[in-house]
């Protein structure tokens, strides 16, 4: 890889492109792009897709044709012993529900209406094309939609991290938290999950707070307000996130009240604070009509917020669940306990490279107190919610760890640091071999969870000592299928249409 870059880097260099990292991030992003597998499957892509689809063909919220549509497409998906369950439909509306926010399909709405554009553009000439928003060109739009979000993430986490690294570790630490984690699978697997988007504002979100720290203007403030309800809107428990300005705003008014007060600079300060959550409420209005209108109340339905136990029993599980029972401190009522195998889901385990990330925060730390502050809150405050869900917290079905992706920036600012002074130490030939260790095993854990050893294997929990010898396989089992892997991928999808 190391040749790789300085390749690019020549490359850059004679085009007069001085930071060769964004480059480097966009051809792998390029080159990665056609193993990705562009469809809408099971219940929570259904949920987050048929907002667009229901609101531009029905004209409103009532899913049950979209999802009856969905079980017909895709009959062992799930979606008809889940969705489309009578105690699914809300008694105060007669509508069945959808616990999926509205933000995906809001970020998505721009390529979806381009695809329904170009569709009637197509029809008009003959071509033989649905118009009804279950047909190729709509899925493909939202799916690389999510796709593309992901990369605005990614490149949005190396300006973010340039500020404290060289090219080579900001690079290094931005590709190797991609690759060796599941956000690469929620961008070129399971395309329309919230995750990738959610993680684009996120970063979007630390970005502005953290380019305008000194000095933060009524727009500065006006943006992080629309910018915090849209990534709220878009996966509810991002919204934590906003703890990070609201202890900034405390710090601030009591630094004020300390020394010796003055009215116009609180009243000043207060402006801005308004500003910022007047927009902020205004950006959450979509969620709350739609609440409105599915449940007959402007909040969650019960499927989300009987999950949570405020206490978060599984907070250290979510990381490492050596003994995945309920921590003592937290004791959750019986039917509220999630039964698991240890050390087969804990985020460590499925992302080895989460841990020494972590650990570089200690020299973010030493420059700058408070942004290491700021990630460090914004990862407890994830890893807070996660143990908090006290029957799901496992994600058990799902690849990895999904519900910490929209940590990344925090990951890859830590591990930048900690390339950057392992390579001083080193040379840089160790940090780049790790990382491509590390990148290997998630590559053999992708494999094997869509491939060789999925929903009777990985996707119930890493398996010990079997996860071993099916990763020393992978690679072996996966040359033998290069071909179907490049170009027939469909065979190894259930239900898929392939076209």
């Amino acid at each position: 890889m190391q040749s790789i870059i300085q390749r690019i880097k020549q490359s850059a260099r004679r085009l007069g492109i001085t930071d060769a990292g964004p480059l480097v991030i966009l051809v792998l992003f390029l080159l990665l792009l056609p193993l990705a597998t562009p469809r809408i499957y099971a219940t929570d892509e259904v949920q987050y897709y048929v907002y667009l689809r229901s609101l531009r063909f029905d004209g409103d919220l009532n899913f049950e044709n979209d999802y009856r549509r969905f079980a017909e497409l895709n009959p062992r998906s799930g979606i008809e012993g889940s969705l489309l369950q009578p105690d699914r439909i809300r008694q105060a509306t007669g509508l069945y529900g959808n616990i999926a926010p509205v933000g995906s399909a809001i970020m998505w709405a721009p390529f979806f209406l381009l695809a329904d554009l170009g569709v009637h553009l197509a029809r008009a000439v003959g071509v033989g094309v649905e118009a009804d928003g279950y047909s190729t060109p709509y899925i493909l739009a939202v799916c690389y939609a999510s796709a593309l979000y992901g990369l605005f993430g990614l490149l949005l986490s190396y300006r973010l991290v340039r500020q404290y690294t060289g090219v080579f570790a900001a690079t290094l630490a931005v590709v190797t938290i991609w690759l060796a984690t599941p956000l690469v699978f929620y961008m070129y697997v399971q395309m329309p999950f919230a995750h990738a988007t959610g993680f684009f504002l996120t970063t979007l979100f630390l970005t502005i707070w953290h380019a305008t720290r000194s000095r933060r203007s009524l727009r500065a403030w006006g943006a992080l307000g629309l910018v915090g309800a849209l990534m709220t809107i878009t996966r509810e428990q991002l919204g934590l996130f906003l703890l990070i300005p609201a202890l900034e705003a405390l710090r601030e008014y009591w630094l004020l009240l300390r020394n010796r007060p003055r009215l116009p600079p609180i009243r000043a300060l207060f402006g801005h604070h308004l500003l910022f959550l007047s927009l902020f409420v205004i950006g959450l209005l979509p969620q709350l009509a739609a609440y409105q209108i599915l449940n007959g109340e402007p909040r969650p339905a019960g499927e989300v917020s009987g999950k949570l136990n405020f206490c978060s029993p599984h907070f250290i599980d979510t990381l490492i669940d050596y003994d995945p029972r309920p921590s003592n401190w937290c004791v959750p009522a019986e039917e509220a306990v999630a039964r698991t195998p240890a050390w087969s889901r804990g985020a460590f385990l499925w992302s080895p490279v989460l841990l020494p990330a972590l650990v570089g925060l200690a020299w973010l730390w030493r420059r700058d107190a408070g942004l290491a502050g700021a990630l460090l809150l914004g990862f407890l405050a994830q890893t807070y919610i996660n143990g908090a869900f006290g029957t799901t917290w496992h994600l058990t079905g799902a690849f990895g760890f999904r519900r910490l992706i929209e940590c990344t920036p925090i990951f890859v600012v830590g591990l930048a640091l900690l390339i950057e002074r392992s390579g001083l130490r080193f040379g840089r030939g160790v940090p780049l071999v790790v990382a491509l260790l590390l990148i290997g095993w998630n590559a053999g854990l992708v494999l094997n969870a869509t491939i060789f050893n999925g929903e009777t294997g990985l996707r119930r929990g890493l398996s010990w000592p079997d996860l071993f010898r099916w990763q020393i396989e992978a690679p072996l089992k996966a040359a033998g299928k290069i071909g179907e892997i490049l170009f027939d991928r469909c065979r190894f999808l259930e239900n898929a249409r392939c076209e």
